[in-house]
This record gives C-alpha cells, structure tokens and sequence, in this order.
C-alpha cells in the first residue's frame, strides 16, 4: 500500500495554507449562497469537534448524520474525524425501521439531524435516548442546535491525526437483499481511492463540484466530497428539489455526477422541450442547427462548462449513452461498490467504442472472474469489514484477499468489463432451470414505454416482467402501449432459451418508490419485495400477453 495517504483533515489544513481565504462551499439558503472558505470550515470542524469533546463523546465512539447534503455535512464529517470519532451516515429518505436498526446495530452514542424533508416520519426512529445534535435548518427537536454547539467548550486544535488504519466510517449497505450490512472503511481505504479519483479525472482547484447525490452513499462521499478534499475544488450544494436546475444552472459545474434515473429524467425533459424525439433527431441532421441545438441542451441543463460527465451507482442502458453522445454528452459509466469505496472501474477517457462495458479496472486495482463468472476484485479501497458481522466478512473475501463483488461479469480482449447480472439474482423456474434476469431486462427495457423493470420468476413455470411505464407512455391510450410491448416481447423471446422465455409483461398499477419499500434509497429495485408482491398474482398467465395489473384484478373478482 502507498505510504503517502494523507487524511482529510490534513489536507484541509494544506489547503487553509495555500488557499485559506478561497470559497470552498457553496450553501444556498432562500436562493441566496452562503459561503464558507477553507479557513471557515476548519475553524467550525474544530469548534464542533471541541463541543463534542465537551458532551463527553470518546474518541471511538460512534456518531451519525441524518441529513440531505448541505455544507454542515462536510463540516460534521470532518470535525467526527478530527475527534477521532467513527461517522455512520444514514439515508435521508430511510424509514423509521432502517434508522433504528442502523443506530442500534453500530452503537452510534449521538445523532446530527439536518436538512429532512419527512422528519415527523422518521423521529420514532431515532428514537428519545439518543443525544441528538442540529445542524441550521428546520428538523427535529435536539438538544443542541448548530449554534450552541459553534459556541460550547473549547475548539479542538491540537488532536493527533488520524492513523491510516484507523477506522473512519461504517457506511451501510442499501439493503437491496435484506437488511444493511455496515462496511467498515479506514482512513487508507477511504484516502487512497479519493486519490485515486483525483489522480484519474485530474480534478484540481479551479473544478467547481455539485453535490446532491446522497452523502450517506458511499459514490458522493468519494467522487464529491472525498475528492474536494484531494484537489482544493470548490464545492455547492442544492437547496431543494424545485430549485435543482436552477442550483446547477448556479454552480457551473466543470465535473457532473449522477445516476441512470436521473439521466433518463433529464432525457424526457429535453425531449419534450424540443417536441418529440424524431423532431430533435431531424434538427441533429441539419448542419446549421446541430451546434446551436446542442449548445441549447447543453446550457438548458447548466452542463456547458461541464468537462466529465459520469454516472454509477446502478447499471445505465447503452441506448441511453449512445443518445446523449449523439447531443454531445459523454457520460462515463463507472462501477463501484460500498465495500470498495464506489471507485474500481470506469470507462474513462470515454470511449464510445466501449459503451455497454463499465470500462477498464483503475491503477492499483486487480480483478478476475471466479466461480460462475463472479466478478472478484482487490484494491487498497477495500473495506476491513462488516461490523459486527464475522461470518458474512469472511464469505466474501477469497484466501488471496480478493472481494467477492456478487456480480457477474465478462472481461473482452481489451480488458474491459461488462457486468451481466448478479449472482443472487438469478432464480430457479418451477421446471428447475436456473434463470439470469437481467440480460432480460435489457433486452425488454429498449421499449421506450419502460420506466423501470424487474424479471420474477422463483417457482413459476416461467418468467414474468414487471413493468413500470414511464411518465409519457401512462398518459398514452393503453393498446398503443400494449401493441408496443408485445412487438418488443415478441422480439425478445425467440433469443432466449426455452425455460426463459417470459410468459407475460405485467404493467403494475402503483409506482415503484423508496416509500413503499420496493426502490432502496440508491433507487435500487428490491427484487425480493417484488416476487413476493407479484408471485401469486402473476402465476397462470401463459402465451406472452400484455396484460395491466389491474385486469388481473379485474378477473380474478
């Protein structure tokens, strides 16, 4: 391993140095930036760091934030490593079950609440006996608000750094198969693949970043804020929702992150915007048009001075890549997982020759294809652990160290990878054949019709699709919707197997969320909610139909 990992807190003390009085977060309150400098921030991460000490929390123990991101993140996360104290962040959008059992099973002695949209919702889940602390927004009662604790003890200047295999965070898992494992990451684990993104992407101080991906995943905490502290970038956060494109048009970033949903959302607004699809293709046809209607596109979402563009977290359609090349956009898929902290693979410099793949393993990381085409992988970004869980860490590491990933994967001769589905995933038919799903899925998930989509099939004869439509496609007469879904399944099947051929398309009635507990806050689809939701349900239909939810209902009546 390198030797010369630094922490964050001293490379915020480097950049107090070099560019103490510079802006370093962007928070907006009202429409209006509040702004803190490196020395700002430093100043508050000893201050709070101090208050904590004064409460009488001991370097070891265990603090959480609750919180939407916002410029308190970075400082509470900074000053909990300042202190010597172990972060367990949590989901802003968990539910009540998911809050308590995360701080019940990491033994968190304090909780920071913040920026929350469903507060009254989720308080019976932090429950009375915590020490709760709040950061400078509307959220739930605490004992100590943001300004107290800016003021109580004395600031904490002269703490020993943090060691390299000290422990710095447990993050938990979405729980897309069950309840959330806490991987336990290190300071060297955590340094060096921010180092590694900073190395890759060469961010440095004149990069603006936005962070409004979830800190409590492991993707923001390194690509955004893990790298913001490697390379002097500035940072700005988002206020809400409503203000989002507004809070981007802002920012300015010069290096973009997000997700295959989100993507996919801001391909149907400038779809719409322009008329239709085939409207815009046209316009990307005519020489005169094309560059003022991608300079259009581009500035419509706040991305013109956007160098890197990136997308992770979930698998993103390569119809969907393809199109935003087509505008102008290259969007780098990169791959990661909690237990690596998020960066081990990605297709940059971009590459559209490569689009379909996740790119190539980054320096330092080794990666091989084990029993049944496991990807296995073995980088210094590796986590130390699952907390408290013994018998699950050692399932998932090999005797050579190597990472048990549970996805399944293809390396081309180019070394580049492709994730085809997960190992759990795949399920055994009532005729005893086992089934991958997911190249399914992407085969039916072309229709522009779909949203999302999740192939079931555990016991039944064959497998059915379940079906979320997209915006568009639900305000669209439902045959034409079926017509479309039949020719695509019916273009599907004839490639399949037999004993995968799927039975039936069912459109379902109640949108996927993280609410009903069927999307993870990640917006991972929970596929073992789903079969035993739709198992029964589903188990008859026969012939490749299209069929509604609500027409099954209907019969069945």
């Amino acid at each position: 391993m390198e030797t010369a990992i630094k922490t964050p807190v001293e490379m915020l003390g480097y950049w107090v140095q070099t560019q103490g009085n510079h802006i370093y977060l962007k928070q907006p309150i009202n429409g209006q930036y509040k702004e803190f400098s490196w020395r700002d921030v430093q100043s508050q991460m000893q201050q709070i760091a101090g208050a904590l000490r004064h409460l009488g929390l001991q370097p070891g123990d265990k603090v959480a934030i609750l919180s939407k991101n916002c410029a308190e993140w970075f400082i509470t996360d900074l000053a909990l490593m300042h202190g010597g104290y172990i972060s367990v962040p949590i989901y802003p959008t968990a539910n009540c079950e998911t809050i308590q059992y995360v701080l019940e099973h990491s033994g968190a002695k304090a909780v920071f609440v913040g920026k929350l949209d469903y507060w009254q919702d989720q308080e019976p889940g932090v429950g009375g006996d915590i020490l709760r602390l709040a950061m400078p927004y509307g959220t739930m009662p605490a004992q100590y608000s943001w300004d107290k604790l800016l003021t109580l003890g004395t600031p904490l200047t002269n703490a020993p750094l943090p060691t390299p295999e000290q422990v710095m965070t447990i993050i938990y898992t979405s729980g897309s198969t069950g309840k959330p494992k806490g991987a336990v990451q290190t300071f060297a684990a955590y340094g060096w693949t921010c180092q590694a993104v900073v190395r890759d992407l060469k961010t440095h101080p004149e990069d603006r970043l936005l962070s409004y991906l979830p800190l409590a995943h492991i993707t923001e905490r390194v690509a955004i804020e893990g790298s913001s502290f490697y390379s002097g970038s500035s940072v700005a956060f988002v206020e809400s929702l409503d203000s989002f494109v507004a809070d981007v048009q802002r920012c300015r970033p010069t290096v973009f992150f997000s997700v295959p949903r989100l993507w996919s959302l801001f391909q149907k607004n400038i779809i719409s915007k322009v008329g239709s699809a085939k409207k815009l293709e046209l316009f990307l046809k005519i020489p005169l048009l094309r560059t003022l209607v991608k300079r259009r596109i581009h500035k419509g979402l706040g991305l013109q001075y956007c160098r890197l563009n990136g997308s992770g977290s979930a698998p993103i359609p390569p119809s969907l890549l393809h199109w935003y090349h087509s505008i102008g956009i290259d969007i780098c898929e990169a791959w990661g997982m909690t237990e690596n902290c998020a960066y081990s693979i990605i297709n940059y410099p971009f590459d559209v020759n490569k689009i379909g793949t996740i790119g190539k393993p980054i320096e330092g990381c080794q990666v091989k294809l084990g029993k049944n085409d496991e990807l296995l992988i073995k980088s210094p970004g590796l986590m130390r652990e699952y907390y408290q869980q013994p018998q699950a860490t050692e399932e998932t590491f090999d005797a050579d160290g190597f990472f048990h990933t549970g996805d399944v994967g293809a390396i081309d001769e180019d070394g580049c990878i492709s994730i085809t589905g997960r190992v759990k995933d795949n399920f055994k038919t009532a005729k005893g054949k086992y089934v991958a799903p997911v190249p399914i899925e992407r085969m039916l998930a072309q229709d522009a019709h779909v949203e999302l989509i999740c192939v079931i099939g555990s016991g039944l004869p064959h497998p059915v699709a379940l079906v979320q439509l997209s915006e568009g496609a639900s305000a669209q007469p439902r045959e034409h919707v079926r017509a479309s879904l039949k020719q695509t399944l019916d273009g599907v099947n004839p490639h399949l197997e037999s004993h995968e051929t799927v039975d039936a398309i069912v459109v379902v009635s109640n949108p996927w969320t993280i609410e009903n507990d069927i999307l993870t806050p990640t917006l991972k689809i929970k596929r073992h909610v789903l079969e035993k939701l739709f198992s029964e349900k589903t188990d008859g239909i026969r012939g490749g139909k299209v069929v509604w939810e609500d027409e099954i209902d209907q019969a069945k009546r």
